[in-house]
């Protein structure tokens, strides 16, 4: 709402650009799609919802943008400058309290390296601040709602009861409110539920592999490909990782991959398209030839 007010501000004449509020938005959307009127639809949400979105967007053959969910490895290679990947973790996993799809959600890390990387990750961890969003000091807020919190914990149990080690966190604190402590679980199992289930909260989920070719098979292993993050002192290895990752971006030696010039998006079940950048505007626009005799 607040960048509605800019652009009219800027000038943009009324009817250019549309907000329709609503409490039911799959009663709007369908509207807009079967009316024939639209001609592309870009959304930004959960891989389920995307599903339904094309299914009605294929009616009308509209051309579609789909920015879905994400299940993002964050490896770091036995030669990783430690200090580094913690800060890099830190802006991976943390941003908005893990609520977005570019939040590392699986962490695998070199077994030499597992126990210094994991010991230092807690610490920053445990040193964050919850409570109220808007009160000074405030590291972590809420989760977006009881139906979110009640899966982070769900999530964790399960790692817990298969034999993932808490080394910070894995509760709720007292109070109320959809709050949960920021969480390092180290020894998690491939078969945790939360290695395969976008997590959506702050909880780092810690395995261990032993050789680039196994931490390559555990990160692909997955239906979502939006954003891989690596951490590694050589470049033949960064290359080698960022082509042979499936995913839509990768994060070299940076938790942060966000960028306007940069196209942002996925493959595989994180979405269709590209948002940022000159390819986002080509996302919005035809192309028309005209073949002209002489």
């Amino acid at each position: 709402m607040a960048l509605v007010a800019i652009f009219k501000e800027a000038g943009l004449p009324d009817g250019v650009l549309n907000v329709v509020t609503t409490s039911s938005a799959s009663r709007v959307v369908r509207t807009w799609t079967d009316s024939g009127i639209a001609r592309k639809i870009s959304f930004t949400g959960s891989t389920e919802v995307g599903k339904i979105l094309l299914k009605q967007a294929a009616d009308n053959v509209m051309r579609s943008s789909m920015e879905l969910g994400g299940n993002a490895p964050f490896i770091v290679l036995a030669d990783a400058d430690i200090e580094k990947a913690v800060y890099g973790a830190m802006k991976a996993k943390m941003r908005n309290m893990g609520e977005a799809c570019t939040a590392a959600n699986r962490f695998f890390v070199h077994r030499s390296v597992v126990e210094e990387f994991g010991e230092k990750l807690a610490k920053k961890m445990s040193e964050l601040q919850v409570g109220n969003g808007a009160l000074a000091g405030t590291d972590v807020g809420p989760l977006i709602e009881q139906a979110g919190l009640d899966k982070v914990e769900s999530l964790v149990a399960d790692a817990v009861s298969k034999g993932a080690r808490v080394l910070t966190g894995g509760s709720r604190p007292e109070g109320q409110g959809y709050f949960y402590s920021p969480t390092v679980l180290v020894d998690v199992p491939t078969d945790a539920a939360l290695m395969s289930t976008e997590i959506f909260g702050p909880v780092a989920a810690i395995a261990t592999f032993d050789s680039e070719d196994e931490v390559l098979r555990l990160a692909n292993d997955t239906d979502w490909g939006l954003v891989g993050y690596v951490f590694t002192e050589s470049m033949e290895k960064a290359l080698r990782f960022s082509a042979e990752l499936e995913v839509g971006m990768v994060g070299l030696n940076t938790g942060l991959v966000s960028n306007p010039a940069a196209p942002f998006g996925g493959i595989k079940q994180s979405g269709l398209g590209r948002e940022g950048g000159k390819l986002g505007i080509e996302e919005f626009l035809e192309y028309k030839y005209t073949a002209i005799a002489v």
